[in-house]
């Protein structure tokens, strides 16, 4: 486990529901009572096991900073326009030292913790396509003018959409302002297929392909977030 005492460390992972499903400290004993409702409302089995497996993954992720076993971690999450607790920014009301994000799609999950602010998000790559309708709404012009002509547009727009959806979860931006935040200044290609990390406004974003899960992944945190994997938390 990571030493609790790395006060700057931050770090995110993905994996598919039903491998985070399978990890010898997962289970829906580590869900809150809340969270146990809010996955019996959904209609489909797999929405409920994708809820259900990012909830537990981002414990996963925070118990690893804090060398604690999963169980000592309480997830709870607060909207601060209604107020409510069954949905908002996710917190951990016992470590307040420690920042949560997570984030799931169809069958894959992404989660992240660190000791400062952090914004993660996952997109399966094949949904470039059919998201591609909405970047006139979402892009900047150069964003815009970039995704056109780079050779995979829907996998270029793609890119930008999960890092922009990971400053949402940081606080930076919001689903309305997205158009207003600019990040043309990045590179779109992946070296080599590596994690690309590029600092942008104070934080370091941190973004990559998994191949293994056709998985889109962004991070962001104001310090460099670390990729591990799943059999590593």
């Amino acid at each position: 486990m990571t030493s609790a005492g790395m006060t700057s460390d931050a770090i995110a992972t993905v994996a598919t529901s039903a491998d985070v499903l399978r990890h010898p400290g997962a289970g829906e004993h580590l869900l809150t009572a809340v969270e146990k409702e809010r996955a019996a409302r959904f209609r489909h089995e797999s929405g409920r096991v994708d809820f259900i497996a990012a909830h537990v993954l981002v414990r996963l992720c925070a118990a690893d900073l804090l060398d604690v076993p999963a169980t000592a971690v309480t997830l709870a999450q607060h909207c601060p326009d209604c107020g409510k607790g069954d949905h908002g920014k996710p917190g951990l009301p016992d470590h307040p030292g420690i920042e949560v994000s997570l984030s799931h799609t169809k069958g894959v999950v992404a989660a992240a913790a660190g000791h400062r602010p952090i914004g993660v998000d996952v997109e399966l790559t094949d949904r470039g396509g059919s998201l591609l309708d909405v970047a006139p709404r979402v892009l900047a012009e150069a964003e815009l003018r970039q995704v056109r002509e780079h050779a995979d547009p829907a996998r270029a727009f793609l890119r930008l959409w999960v890092r922009k959806e990971s400053l949402i979860k940081i606080g930076r931006t919001t689903l309305d302002g997205l158009a207003a935040v600019d990040l043309s200044g990045l590179p779109l290609d992946l070296p080599g297929g590596r994690p690309l990390l590029s600092p942008f406004e104070g934080l370091q974003l941190l973004d990559w392909v998994d191949e293994a899960h056709g998985a889109a992944v962004a991070a962001v945190c104001e310090v460099a977030p670390r990729v591990v994997a799943l059999d590593a938390l």
